[in-house]
């Protein structure tokens, strides 16, 4: 990771490209420690953060853009699951607790997502005070995929979407491009990926004076969110607003002459079922929560996601597993079918291992 101040801009670039940027617990806590000295340091007006698709070192042209995030580090997730590793407990405690302060960022905070934005990378994004896509933009949040939920406050952000866009999301993994992004409320301007080199520089060479100097400057060179762009999809909506995963796959079975939502529904038969029940309940419960609150549930769900059952019996590590370990694509899911997951089943992701006093994320 490439941390920099240059006048009164912090600028951080993820620079980890051959595994598309994905974050390590080392690079959670490095991010974590250059915003909280961009966030103390005086001179800092702006922070700034982009991906790279190339190895880049300090100093290194103003071109190296490229994919921003592609989210956590599944393989260390599967490696540190079968160790009983406690760094993958501190992983998701600590990422958990760099994803509110982004959300919380005390100087205005731009995210060039350019690229692969999933998981992890949303996470780093979606609290910025300026999100901004490009052409090459393909944002998800996928880890249904692997048997997991759309975590890093994914239940937050997913929930205020449109309607019910935030439920389609989060159980299909769908991938959007840039024009979807804005108009489901997940990213703010789109920009030619062309002229992000010259915003980037333009940023790190300004004199500001006052977070008003940037607020203008931003709006001026990089533009600002229009709130009319923001809309709900009937379609989705028609699907995604039913009360449970059965009542969706089913109306979505049955739709005629639809082939997006027949094809929607062989995505979700793929899936965990039994993630997917608990993916559901999360983004309903989490309409009704504060980010602290939604992170607190998320960091109770995902120790049951690998401390309930054994590892090699956990869907989580088994998704990986077929995913990006053996590459079989043919995951064993327990229970196997969405009609085979009991009333209750998902309820015991909801409850918290630990007392209110000794939450890793009490401080929030």
């Amino acid at each position: 990771m490439i941390v920099e101040r240059r006048g009164n801009a912090g600028l951080i670039t993820l620079n980890r490209p051959k595994a598309l940027n994905a974050l390590s617990l080392s690079m959670v806590r490095d991010l974590t420690a250059a915003l909280l000295a961009f966030a103390q340091d005086p001179v800092v007006m702006v922070v700034a953060i982009r991906g790279t698709n190339k190895a880049g070192k300090p100093g290194t042209p103003e071109s190296l853009f490229g994919g921003f995030c592609a989210g956590g580090d599944i393989r260390f997730f599967h490696q540190a699951a079968l160790a009983a590793d406690n760094a993958l407990d501190d992983f998701f405690t600590e990422e958990y607790r760099l994803n509110h302060l982004i959300q919380n960022y005390s100087k205005p905070f731009v995210a060039f997502m350019d690229g692969v934005v999933m998981g992890g990378g949303m996470g780093l994004s979606q609290g910025a005070f300026l999100r901004i896509v490009t052409e090459h933009t393909r944002m998800a949040m996928p880890e249904t995929n692997i048997g997991l939920f759309p975590d890093v406050g994914g239940g937050y952000f997913l929930s205020r979407c449109p309607g019910h866009v935030g439920e389609y999301l989060a159980l299909t993994g769908e991938v959007i491009g840039a024009r979807e992004a804005l108009q489901y409320g997940l990213a703010d301007v789109k920009l030619d990926a062309a002229k992000l080199p010259v915003l980037w520089s333009s940023l790190a060479s300004q004199d500001f004076a006052s977070r008003a100097d940037v607020e203008l400057w931003l709006k001026q060179h990089a533009g600002q969110a229009d709130s009319t762009a923001v809309k709900t999809n009937p379609q989705i909506d028609t699907y995604f607003s039913l009360l449970r995963v059965k009542h969706i796959v089913d109306a979505l079975e049955k739709a005629k002459d639809d082939r997006r939502a027949k094809k929607t529904a062989t995505v979700l038969r793929k899936r965990s079922p039994l993630m997917l029940h608990v993916t559901l309940e999360q983004i309903r419960r989490a309409r009704q929560m504060t980010l602290a609150d939604d992170l607190r549930m998320e960091r109770n769900m995902v120790y049951h996601c690998f401390h309930d059952r054994s590892a090699l019996e956990s869907e989580t590590v088994e998704g990986i597993r077929a995913l990006a370990i053996d590459k079989d694509y043919t995951p064993n899911w327990n229970p196997p079918r969405i009609e085979d997951v009991k009333p209750g089943m998902a309820d015991a992701f909801f409850a918290s291992p630990w007392a209110a006093e000794a939450h890793p994320l009490r401080a929030l």
